[in-house]
Parts: C-alpha cells; sequence; structure tokens
C-alpha cells in the first residue's frame, strides 16, 4: 500500500521551494505534471492513493538533465477515498496507456517508472508495449502491503475473494507514513491541516481499492517472464510499507538486466524522504544511459534538403 496520499500534499506544499516553471516549460494537464524538454520521455506514475506532485522532486531534476518529463494523475486519484474506491485497476491502467501514448508521439525514446502501486503499473505498460517501452524505473515496487508498519490482520484480507465483500472493509495508513525523517513528516502533516484536507481521504484505503490492488498484482506477476527492458530497482531496507522482497522478485524473474539500489535510510517514500537525492541521482544516471542507448539505436533520418535534391533528380 502507498502512502501517495500522504506524499502528495507534502510536496505540494514544497513546491514554493522550488517553483516549477523555472524547470522548462511546465503544462498543467488535468491536475498533471508535465515539464517539456529533449527527444528523450520519462513517464513517472504515482502511488495508490497519491497525486503527481509527490514526484515533483524527482520530475524536476530529470528535467534540469534535459529529459521531458510526463506525471499523469491516475483515474479516481486526486479527491475522496470513495471516489477512489469506485475505480478499477484497469481505469488506472488506462491513464496510464494514455500518458504514454501522449509522450510518446512526442519524444523519440520514452522510459517509465513509478513508485509503489506506480511501478506495478509500469511494469504492466512494459509488458503490454515492448518496442515502446526502452526503460524501467521501479521505486519502493509493492506486491502487498507487507512492511514492518502493516498491521497484522491486513493480511487475513487476502482471503477475500469477492469485490462487493471487498468493500465492506476499510484501513488507516498509520505512522510513520512512509517518511523517516521526522522533520519531513511534520511538514508534511502540518500541510495537510492548513489546507484542510480530510484525513480519511489522504490516509484511508477502503477495501475495494485493495482488492484491485491485489487484481493488478496479481495480473503483473505473470508478465514478469516477458519483460526485457533493462531495469532500476529501488528500494529500501527500512521500508515500512512494503518488504524487500518485492524488489527480489524482480531481480530474480524479470527476464531483462537489473540494476538494484537497496537504500538503508530512508522508508517506503524514497522520492521524499531522507535519501531522495540520491535516488534522484541514481534514476538521472539510469536515464541518460538507456536513452542514449535507444537514440544510438532509431535509424538515422534523412535531411530534408537531401530528401529534395532527390526528389528533383527523380523528376
Amino acid at each position: 500500500m502507498s502512502t501517495g496520499g500522504v506524499a502528495s500534499s507534502g510536496v505540494a506544499a514544497q513546491s514554493a521551494r522550488g517553483d516549477v516553471r523555472n524547470i522548462g516549460r511546465s503544462r498543467g494537464l488535468a491536475g498533471a505534471i508535465r515539464l517539456d524538454g529533449g527527444p528523450v520521455g520519462i513517464l513517472l506514475v504515482h502511488g495508490l492513493g497519491g497525486t503527481p506532485v509527490e514526484l515533483r522532486f524527482l520530475a524536476q531534476q530529470l528535467n534540469r538533465e534535459g529529459f521531458t518529463v510526463h506525471c499523469p494523475l491516475l483515474a479516481g486519484h486526486g479527491g475522496s477515498d470513495l471516489l477512489l474506491n469506485t475505480t478499477t485497476w484497469h481505469d488506472w491502467y488506462a491513464s496510464v496507456v494514455e500518458a504514454h501514448e501522449a509522450l510518446a508521439s512526442e519524444c523519440e525514446v520514452v522510459l517509465v517508472g513509478g513508485i509503489s502501486a506506480g511501478a506495478m503499473l509500469s511494469l504492466h505498460l512494459a509488458a503490454d508495449r515492448p518496442d515502446r517501452v526502452d526503460g524501467l524505473m521501479l521505486l519502493s515496487p509493492t506486491f502487498w502491503p507487507n512492511g514492518w508498519a502493516i498491521p497484522g490482520s491486513l493480511q487475513l484480507f487476502r482471503l477475500v475473494r469477492q469485490r462487493w465483500f471487498a468493500d465492506l472493509f476499510s484501513f488507516n495508513v498509520r505512522q510513520p507514513f512512509g517518511i523517516k525523517d521526522e522533520r519531513t513528516r511534520r511538514f508534511v502533516l502540518e500541510s495537510l491541516m492548513r489546507d484542510g484536507r480530510d484525513m480519511r481521504d489522504v490516509f484511508g484505503r477502503r477495501g475495494g481499492t485493495l482488492f484491485e490492488f491485489r487484481r493488478m498484482v496479481s495480473a503483473g506477476l505473470k508478465l514478469l517472464g516477458r519483460i526485457r527492458q533493462p531495469a532500476l530497482v529501488i528500494h529500501s531496507r527500512e521500508d515500512d510499507q512494503s518488504d524487500l522482497s518485492s524488489a527480489l522478485t524482480l531481480q530474480r524473474r524479470l527476464a531483462g538486466p537489473v540494476d538494484a539500489l537497496i537504500l538503508d535510510d530512508c522508508y517506503h517514500m524514497i522520492v521524499l524522504d531522507r535519501q531522495r537525492g540520491r535516488v534522484a541521482e541514481r534514476v538521472t544516471a539510469f536515464a541518460k544511459a538507456m536513452g542514449e542507448a535507444a537514440l544510438a539505436r532509431l535509424p538515422a533520418s534523412v535531411p530534408a534538403a537531401a530528401e529534395d535534391s532527390e526528389t528533383s533528380a527523380k523528376a
């Protein structure tokens, strides 16, 4: 389970510290973050219950290095937990596909990544579009909420087999909310109170939402052997929401090369916590290497002047 809702408000408040308008050209796309850059595009997907602003810091760092970055708002997200519970994982995935179509229409190369549930959606996209996704960045990948801060009772929910029955349950994310750094966590909570955001919408997860998340992961695990794109996996050893075993499983079962970084001083929200700078550096280095390699594989374009000369000669 992602603490994306917590992260979204926290980063929104922090955005005043780094005006996105000074980084590339930002376009407002119905709650999305879009930063225009060069021919290599990066699609970043937020976590379950979160919004794109939880990825703002990483998006800015990548855009500073010349990448075009798009962080879409997934269907049902950005509002109440009740609204989120009316959607399915296919709705969330449709948002990712639509965003990928838009980015691929403007960029020659597209890399895809996400945090927590966003990482799982990225895997689906890579499997479905092997020739249109050139690399993967999987941050705090989550197969199920099984970190040390998750109540053991939630594991019993895995026995639920019907959506209507799942809708009878509800759960709350609890301390430390995926953030190890106390100052950052306090800043997040204070910003939530100032914004007047309903705590249920931020920390609540209804059973139907978790049921859909489980279905999405179950379908995704069957695809791992088909995914051959190079992947970067970053996970914290101390992740409070998702056990490190998720990252280890990806290392073993993905069919392509996997580069892994295990962090030791943060919790689940690695894009916000103490080692966010290290995460940004590693993701940027990976994106540069993958982008350059993919661009080098593209067929050389014929200059327009040469095409005109050839046409005239034939005439």
